[in-house]
């Protein structure tokens, strides 16, 4: 998925506006489509405005369904209305737990959620239902409704602790896979899901110094700290074209987690190495900025490819060494020329369970048969791309998973398979969690296995 900032900035469009166009979004997720697709047809003047109260909807969308359920049982008729009342919720809904609160620390507000009275609320979506020739006939539902929940706040949030769904702002499925999982941490993985994700961003060293780039950002008022070898933390959001050394290549945006992916392979100078599952390029450049190699980088989808090569072009990486090509990474037969790899990088598809807090629609569009369908292609994958490994050579197996299925289960059963595989130390399972502090809330979910191939 393309990054979008976790904290989008608000905008000067009248807020009847943007809960129509948030409507509009939220009714599109609902129907199955991706957030970030619907976003992309937004308005440009409204864009920033409803992407930040769509976020917000996503992240409070098991509150406001069950609250929706209470105050209006019977589901209104034109699905845009359902969207501008739980959008119009959303808003309505007291902040962030003293958890989630604690989980963002310094770095991220507590919930991204934009701030508005209450009555303003209520006042600006009778008028954007009003404008809105679907939901203009429900204009009075949508009015009673919201002023309903003014009313009997204090009798009908209580309730809500009572629903799974509501609890956590999660399907019920998702929670019982991660309880099942996670016996002690679940609880904190949930509650840092509904976190938004701090901006990162890796430093190219080929370009820039991490002091440099912290220099840059000091001069302009921005403020950002180091975290790992190469990354640094903005403390607010901002559009990344405007950050110092954009143009010039300095750096890149990762999320701290997804920066340990490239280390972890040992690259050096001369490496025959392949990036299987390439799009958006982030692990890709990294390679690249770590060592002179001859890279193939392979996606399924040639669009998304092309942001691999524009990536590179921007960062100086793209060099006569490096090819793209579009292709399945599971038919070797289509791409591969038969010379082996020394090492590949294999970051496969999963359900993106891992990346809530960037993209919070992902809970609300995955459905519990996804986990083992994406569990099948992703061993299709590994199984194939052994072939390409050298004798001697690695395979980083990578998902931006927390589901244990596209985790550990997919490893142990790789192992199982390949009796030529050595399993090497690596993270395993990173899981942001609210109860370990701040450090530990800056990275997404990831799972990381490492296997070297027998000579």
């Amino acid at each position: 998925m393309p990054d979008l900032p976790s904290s989008p900035a608000p905008s000067a469009a009248p807020l009847r506006d943007l809960l129509a166009e948030s409507a509009e979004i939220v009714r599109s997720v609902l129907a199955g489509r991706s957030m970030t697709d619907a976003i992309a047809l937004a308005p440009a003047p409204l864009r920033a405005g409803s992407q930040a109260l769509s976020f917000h909807a996503m992240r409070r969308l098991g509150e406001a369904r069950a609250l929706r359920r209470i105050l209006v049982p019977r589901t209104p008729p034109e699905p845009l209305a359902e969207a501008l009342l739980l959008v119009s919720l959303a808003l309505l809904l007291p902040p962030a737990t003293p958890a989630a609160q604690a989980a963002s620390g310094p770095a991220v507000p507590a919930d991204g959620a934009p701030t508005y009275a209450p009555h303003t609320v209520v006042d600006q979506a009778v008028q954007a239902a009003a404008r809105m020739p679907r939901v203009a006939p429900l204009k009075g539902l949508v009015n009673g409704a919201l002023r309903s929940f003014l009313r009997d706040r204090d009798a009908l949030l209580p309730q809500l602790a009572r629903q799974i769904e509501a609890r956590w702002n999660h399907p019920q499925w998702w929670v019982d896979k991660l309880r099942s999982a996670y016996p002690q941490a679940w609880e904190s993985v949930l509650t840092a899901a509904n976190v938004p994700a701090p901006l990162t961003l890796r430093v190219n060293r080929r370009r820039a110094s991490r002091e440099q780039v912290l220099a840059a950002f000091e001069a302009a008022g921005i403020a950002a700290r180091p975290q790992g070898d190469a990354g640094l933390v903005l403390s607010q959001p901002r559009p990344v074209q405007r950050l110092p050394g954009f143009d010039d290549g300095w750096w890149s945006v990762q999320d701290a987690g997804a920066q340990l992916a490239a280390p972890l392979l040992g690259v050096k100078d001369g490496m025959r190495v392949l990036d299987a599952c390439a799009a958006p390029g982030g692990k890709t450049a990294h390679l690249l900025e770590l060592a002179d190699l001859d890279l193939l980088a392979l996606d399924a989808d040639g669009a998304r490819l092309r942001r691999v090569q524009d990536n590179l072009r921007r960062l100086g990486l793209d060099t006569p060494r490096v090819s793209l090509r579009a292709a399945d990474a599971a038919d070797t037969g289509a791409w591969w020329d038969g010379r082996p790899f020394d090492a590949v990088l294999a970051d496969v598809p999963c359900t993106a369970s891992g990346i809530v807090r960037r993209h919070p629609d992902i809970r609300w569009l995955r459905r519990p048969d996804d986990v083992p369908r994406t569990a099948k292609l992703q061993a299709r994958i590994v199984d194939a791309l052994w072939r390409t490994v050298a004798p001697g050579g690695r395979l980083l197996y990578v998902t931006c998973s927390v589901f244990p299925d596209e985790g550990e289960r997919q490893a142990a059963g790789f192992a199982a398979r390949h009796a030529d595989a050595r399993r090497l130390d690596a993270p395993g399972q990173l899981l942001p969690e609210a109860s370990r502090a701040t450090e530990a809330a800056q990275h997404d979910g990831f799972f990381y296995a490492l296997f070297a191939k027998a000579r």
